[in-house]
C-alpha cells in the first residue's frame, strides 16, 4: 500500500511553538508567578491550562471577544487573560479575579523570554529543501513576520511566508490554508502543514484537506488523530 506522505511535495510550518521557541516558557514563569502567592499547581492542573490557553489562542470566539473589548487597552487585555488561565489552572473565579492583576504584573516584570529553534531544525529544513520540497511558513500573526525569520536565520529556507493579517483570515479557518496553498503551487493532499497548537493548526490543516503533523514535545495531546512528532529529528521519518 502507497503511504500517501510519500506523495508530499510541499511542507509548510506554524511559526510561533513550532519554529520558534520561547526560552523560558511562559509556563515556567506563571507558574514561579503563582508559587509566590501560595498557589502550588498539579501537573493535571498544568496540562489542563496549556490546553485551554491552545485553544483560546486558536482564533477561538473568546480572544476575537476579549480583542475588540480591550482593543486600546493592551494591560486590560493580559490582566483578563490572566484570569481565565488561572481559572484553567483550578483557581475558583472570585480568587481568580483578585490574583490577576498581581500575576499579570509579575509576569510583565519577569517574562522576557529569547526567542530559540528547535534541535535539529536547520539540518531538517536543509534536508528538505536539498529534495526540493515547497517550503512555508504560515503563521496566525497579524503582521508579516520576514525581517523575524532573517533574524532568526531561517528565510533562507523557505519560498513564502502568510501571516493570517494579510488576508484576513486565522486559523484553523480553512481559508488562510487555500491562500498558503495558493503560494505553494500544491494541492491539498500533496501538502503536509506542521504545527503545535491542536485546535488552530490541525484541526484547521485537516479541514482544509492537507497531511496535518502535530509537533508536541510535551505530549500536550497524547490522543490528537493525526502523526505526532516531539522533536523535529523524527520528520525524517515521515517523509525521507
Amino acid at each position: 500500500m502507497t503511504n500517501p506522505k510519500k506523495n508530499i511535495k510541499a511542507v509548510l510550518f506554524d511559526l510561533d511553538g513550532t519554529l520558534r521557541l520561547n526560552q523560558p516558557s511562559s509556563r515556567d514563569v506563571f507558574t514561579e508567578c503563582v508559587r509566590g502567592m501560595g498557589i502550588e499547581p498539579s501537573q493535571e492542573d498544568h496540562v489542563r491550562a496549556e490546553r485551554w490557553e491552545h485553544f483560546y489562542f486558536a482564533h477561538s470566539l473568546d480572544i476575537r471577544e476579549d480583542g475588540k473589548k480591550f482593543k486600546d487597552d493592551r494591560k486590560g487585555f493580559w490582566v483578563n487573560f490572566t484570569r481565565r488561565r488561572l481559572v484553567a489552572l483550578g483557581v475558583h473565579q472570585p480568587k481568580a479575579a483578585e490574583l490577576a492583576p498581581h500575576v499579570s504584573n509579575c509576569m510583565e516584570a519577569n517574562y522576557k523570554p529569547q526567542a530559540q529553534l528547535p534541535e535539529g531544525l536547520h539540518i531538517l529544513l536543509k534536508t528538505l529543501q536539498e529534495k526540493e520540497y515547497v517550503l512555508g511558513v504560515v503563521s496566525n500573526r497579524e503582521d508579516p513576520f520576514h525581517d523575524e525569520l532573517e533574524e532568526l536565520g531561517l528565510k533562507v529556507y523557505f519560498h513564502f511566508t502568510l501571516a493570517g493579517g494579510e488576508v484576513q483570515s486565522f486559523k484553523p479557518d480553512f481559508r488562510i490554508f487555500e491562500r498558503a496553498l495558493e503560494l505553494a503551487g500544491t494541492s491539498a493532499n500533496e501538502t503536509m502543514y506542521i504545527g503545535d497548537n491542536y485546535y488552530a493548526d490541525i484541526v484547521g490543516s485537516h479541514r482544509a484537506g492537507l497531511v496535518p503533523v502535530l509537533f508536541d514535545p510535551n505530549l500536550l495531546f497524547p490522543d490528537a488523530e493525526c502523526d505526532v512528532i516531539r522533536s523535529f529529528d523524527e520528520l525524517h521519518r515521515l517523509l525521507l
